[in-house]
Order: structure tokens, then C-alpha cells, then sequence
């Protein structure tokens, strides 16, 4: 199939809109990507068709919007390479996926007991593991980074030890865009008997994901950054693993059998799923996966490679740039700094200019404080995003540091 970005955007009325007098140029796909017309239509289709509750009924509409649901976690699992839909439990995004695992893990941790993660980490994949130390006096071990954002390896190798009981670890940063060689972190974590997360909500939407090919424990995703709805993630883990963690939480949809002397757990996926999922948006979900895979991930890819190639070589021409974030291997994300420019004041005239990027920590403040930075501007890309607006997206960091740099 050949990529056609002009096509593609019409898919997206959203971006048709204007900022002021300006046309809106949307690089800010990273927190959170723009949505096509047909997964809203799918929204719409199931609150006027098909709205019931599901797993639960026995009537038509309860059938069909089961089915629905089921549906999407089959196109879930098929998207990551998953072995089974056992393996594939719905969230409200990566933040709450590895919330679950890390609470749910959290109870067989004792005092002394070491994760490992990596100085690049975004909140989600930190302040979870520091809330069980409200409880165990755990320790977190952070993997350094170099000068170009990338992990070293054999420091990463060097952190293990007899106390080591797991690692978190981010597959693309969402500041740096650096793609980490977790394939290679995992075999090195497996060699130590440890298991190993993957926070993939950054490389979900623009990198080919195959669980078992990289013999992930647990993988997260979130829909939102992928064109499908907010308020639902993925959490893969193998099925073994699902199997010995406790539930996540309790009520209804999660359980076999309730008596006032005990419950027992339904099986999975459902043990973690508790309480009415957010079936209207999961189903909109199969339907963003199913748009995904009609364009196919690989074009995806190297269609915002180039991007990527345009907007860094655009950008270091100006004077004074600084961009954070060289790795070798890179995902479509640039984060950088003005000499003399404060990164808000940036992206407020940026925005005044059409151009909407994200600016601050990027809820990174750890990396942040690695980097001697209090915060960047970001702009990230996304399927739509043309040659023309990259060359815009310049054009306007070049008349406001000029702005400032000839007051």
C-alpha cells in the first residue's frame, strides 16, 4: 500500500480547524494523538445500537456489545503478537496497567527487595513502585543514561543482585523518542530469573510490537495514543504470571463465587477486570487498531522517520538549539531548548503561530534533574503529519527566537 498523508488527513477533521487566523498544526500526538472519523462514528454506533452491559446479559443488545468487546481484545492481541486473549486484560491506559502490576506484586515484596528502572522513566513507570514503599522499604535502582540518551547496557546488566526482584522499563521515552533495546534488557533480565514490564504507551503507535518475540512479562499500551478513544489501555502479561498475581481490585464481573465467608476469582482476563468496563470505548478501540493496521505500522514508521530527519536538521540550524535526545535508534519526538528562552514562553507563541507542542517535564522531572534542565519544548509526530507542516513548525521556532534574540 502506498502512503499517502493527504489521504490519511482527511480522516481527521480535527485538523482542519484554525488557531486564531492560523492553521493548526498538531505536533503533540505524544500526549495524546488525534482521532479519525471512523472511530467516532464506532462511539456513536454503540451508544445508539448496541448500549448494554456486558458479559452479563442474555438479550441481544448485551450480546452484541459483548461481542464487540470481545472483538477488540482479539484485534489487541493480534496487534502485540499476544498467545491468547487470556493474556490481554483491559485498563483506563499504560498509567493504570502498571499500577496493576506493581500493586499486585506489590504484597510478595519484602524489605531490601530492589526494581530496577531506567533514568528516562516517565511518573507512571516510578511513582507506583514508590507508593509499596509506604508499606516495604524497597529500593528502586535507577539505570544511568549517556550524553546521547541511551541506556548503558552494561550498567544495566551491573544493577542486578541477589535482591533483585523485577524491572520497569519504557520502550520508547516519551522526551528523548530514544527506542531502548529491551529485547536485549529482557534476555539479560530473564538470565537473572527476574521479570520484566514494558511501558510501550510511546511505541504502541509508531513501532511494530511482537510480545513474544520479545518474551515480554507484562507489556503497557494506552489507546489514546494510538487514534483510538481515552480511558482504556492494555495490559499483556503471560499467563502464568496473570495467573499467580492476585486481583487488582474487587466487585462485580471479577468474581466466580461470593459467600459472606469467601470469594473466589473468575478466570482471566477477567480476575482484573473488575466492575462495567468501558465497553462503548473499548469497542472503538478494535476499531482505531483495525484503522491502524489498514495503513500498516512499518509505513507508519517510516513516514514519521522522515519527519523526524526533516524537523532535527531544520531545527539545529538555529542559532542557539539545543535538542535533547540523540539516540541512534529514535522514535518521531523531538524535545528541545533555546539559549536564553524559557521553554512556556516558547510554546505559548508557538500556539499563537498554530503550532501546538507540549512544554514542561513532560512528567519526566527525574530525567529533568539528570538532564541540569527544568523542562523542554516538545514536539511530537504523528500518521498526519505533512512535510509542509514540519517546514512550518521551523519556520515558527526561528521567528520567535529571533523575536527574542533581536529585542
Amino acid at each position: 500500500m502506498k502512503f499517502d498523508v493527504n489521504i490519511i488527513r482527511e480522516d481527521f477533521p480535527g485538523l482542519n480547524r484554525k488557531i486564531g487566523d492560523k492553521q493548526l498544526v498538531y505536533l503533540d500526538s505524544a500526549a495524546t494523538s488525534q482521532t479519525p472519523k471512523c472511530v467516532v462514528d464506532s462511539i456513536v454506533d454503540m451508544y445508539f445500537n448496541h448500549k448494554a452491559n456486558v458479559h452479563r446479559g442474555v438479550h441481544t443488545l448485551s450480546q452484541e456489545a459483548t461481542d464487540r468487546v470481545e472483538a477488540a481484545r482479539e484485534k489487541a492481541r493480534r496487534f502485540i503478537n499476544a498467545a491468547s486473549t487470556e493474556e490481554i486484560i483491559f485498563t483506563r491506559g499504560t498509567t493504570e496497567a502498571i499500577n496493576l502490576v506493581a500493586s499486585s506484586i506489590g504484597d510478595s515484596l519484602c524489605n531490601g527487595d530492589e526494581i530496577i528502572i531506567t533514568a528516562m522513566e516517565h511518573h507512571a513507570n516510578i511513582v507506583p513502585w514508590q507508593l509499596i514503599r509506604r508499606n516495604k522499604r524497597i529500593v528502586l535502582r535507577v539505570v544511568p543514561i549517556n550524553e546521547h540518551g541511551e541506556v548503558n547496557i552494561d550498567a544495566f546488566a551491573d544493577l542486578f543482585s541477589d535482591n533483585t526482584r523485577f524491572v520497569a522499563l519504557s520502550h520508547v521515552s516519551n522526551v528523548l523518542g530514544t527506542i531502548n533495546p529491551i529485547k536485549e534488557m529482557i534476555a539479560i533480565a530473564h538470565k537473572h530469573g527476574v521479570p520484566v514490564l514494558i511501558d510501550g504507551a510511546q511505541a504502541a503507535p509508531h513501532l511494530k510490537i511482537d510480545v513474544q518475540d520479545l518474551n515480554a512479562d507484562f507489556y503497557a499500551l494506552s489507546s489514546h495514543k494510538m487514534y483510538g478513544p481515552t480511558g482504556v489501555g492494555v495490559l499483556y502479561g503471560k499467563k502464568a504470571l496473570l495467573e499467580k498475581l492476585p486481583p487488582y481490585q474487587g466487585g462485580g464481573e471479577m468474581i466466580g463465587h461470593v459467600s459472606w465467608e469467601n470469594t473466589t476469582f473468575a478466570e482471566l482476563p477477567f480476575k482484573f477486570e473488575a466492575g462495567t468496563p468501558d465497553y462503548v470505548d473499548i469497542a472503538a478501540f478494535g476499531t482505531a487498531i483495525d484503522y491502524v493496521e489498514s495503513i500498516g505500522v512499518d509505513l507508519i514508521a517510516a513516514h514519521e522517520h522522515k519527519l523526524l530527519e526533516a524537523a532535527t536538521e531544520g531545527l539545529m540550524k538555529i542559532p542557539g538549539m539545543r535538542i535533547f535526545g540523540t539516540a541512534a535508534e529514535k522514535s518521531g519526538v523531538i524535545s528541545f531548548l533555546i539559549d536564553g528562552i524559557h521553554h512556556y514562553d516558547m510554546g505559548m507563541l508557538l500556539d499563537k503561530l498554530g503550532i501546538a507542542v507540549r512544554t514542561g517535564h513532560h512528567c519526566a522531572q527525574p530525567l529533568m534533574t539528570t538532564l541540569g534542565i527544568e523542562g523542554t519544548v516538545r514536539a511530537s509526530f504523528g500518521i498526519y503529519n505533512t512535510p509542509a507542516e514540519v517546514e512550518a513548525f521551523i519556520a515558527a521556532v526561528d521567528r520567535v527566537a529571533k523575536m527574542f534574540h533581536h529585542s
